[in-house]
């Protein structure tokens, strides 16, 4: 699951990094995916939202086993 997990950030990350952030992927531990916002996400007040309502949906929907990301 963690190579399905690094897939699917490796489609978000250009979008991150084209704000000056980017996303490290942590561990996955019975569909929880924990994950640690570098760069300029780290800082940024958007930061939970682009958690849940970036990350979180797209893993979801590519990966079904899924249940939630949470920060690291």
């Amino acid at each position: 699951m963690l190579e399905k997990v690094e897939a699917v950030l490796d489609k978000i990350r250009p979008a991150l990094e084209a704000d000056g952030g980017n996303v490290e992927l942590v561990e996955v531990v019975d569909g929880v995916v924990k994950v640690k916002l570098v760069g300029a996400c780290a800082g940024c007040p958007m930061s939970t939202m682009t958690l849940k309502n970036g990350i979180e949906k797209i893993l979801k929907r590519e990966i079904p086993e899924v249940k939630e990301v949470v920060a690291a």
